[in-house]
């Protein structure tokens, strides 16, 4: 795996993020290799270059302490935004695991996003976090098993996924679904919608959140488009005509599916707003 310079490791907001809450961000990989076909990362305007190919941070861990040592102000670290932290060589080189080991010893929080089962394998570590500190887990899930495989063909299959939910739940963790993209007339289907929120909740989920469409800008549309034409061949042709050069493409159906969405989300007692998300793990700890 290559490594790349590094002036810092960690990047604070002004405020706490309207997303999840977060007072840091952090990404300790460059690129990624799951090779979605989606993925708005692999966008030219990140400057990400040959962005299938994994790179870290050098001396990332390192740097991290010292950065994590130097700070005034405790707060929740976010990983995952740009890099999945569990891709392949994570399980080698453990450089997410040795991150959250050092967020744990300087007593700071942890939002985490992956599409990979291999966080199960840190449970222990967000338990012991989660003693001094808000922690959340995100699993991204956006289809069954099959479907996933076309979509996201390098990630662990979503049952696996739900495993490690369940896992981590049974750990006390704060953890669920990130359902997105819904990738209009693929994977914006009542049936699909409906089932992964009834998989979520008995895996132990304590909320979905979700986002009703795709963005598609630049060499990344050209890449969906590719993909399309590979696995779903007709369709490029319905994103044309109804999309054009919009960024945002929502499902056609976004009323009905956000109706089903949230009626199954009250029915199973999940959270899926984000201003309560951010109550229940940050500030409502100890009520649950």
């Amino acid at each position: 795996m290559q490594t790349i310079a590094a002036k810092t490791i960690l990047t604070k907001f002004s405020k706490p993020s309207d997303w999840f809450g977060l007072d840091y961000n952090m990404n300790l990989y460059r690129g990624c290799c799951h090779g979605c076909i989606y993925c708005d990362s692999r966008s030219d305007c990140y400057g990400i270059e040959n962005f299938d190919t994994i790179r870290v941070k050098e001396d990332c861990i390192a740097m991290l302490a010292r950065e994590l040592k130097s700070k005034r102000q405790k707060g929740v670290v976010g990983i995952g935004a740009m890099s999945d932290p569990y891709n392949p060589f994570e399980l080698e080189h453990e450089y997410t695991r040795k991150a959250l080991g050092w967020i744990d010893h300087f007593r700071f929080g942890i939002s985490i996003v992956t599409k990979s089962a291999m966080i199960a394998r840190d449970a222990e570590l967000f338990a012991a976090i989660n003693q001094h500190s808000p922690v959340i887990t995100k699993l991204t899930i956006t289809a069954e098993d099959e479907l996933s495989k076309l979509i996201e063909p390098n990630v662990s299959p979503s049952s696996a996924r739900f495993e490690a939910l369940a896992t981590l739940a049974k750990a006390g963790i704060f953890t669920g679904v990130m359902l997105m993209p819904m990738l209009p007339f693929i994977t914006d289907t009542y049936e699909n919608i409906e089932q992964i929120v009834t998989r979520a909740a008995e895996s132990g989920a304590r909320f979905i959140y979700p986002s009703y469409g795709v963005t598609l800008r630049g060499n990344q549309r050209q890449h969906f488009y590719k993909e399309l034409d590979a696995h779903f061949p007709r369709l490029k042709a319905q994103y044309i005509q109804r999309y054009g050069e919009a960024y945002a493409c929502g499902t056609p159906i976004y009323k009905e599916l956000r109706r089903l969405f949230e009626a199954k989300c009250r029915e199973h007692g999940l959270l899926y707003d984000m201003e309560k998300i951010i109550a229940a793990y940050k500030y409502e700890r100890e009520l649950w």
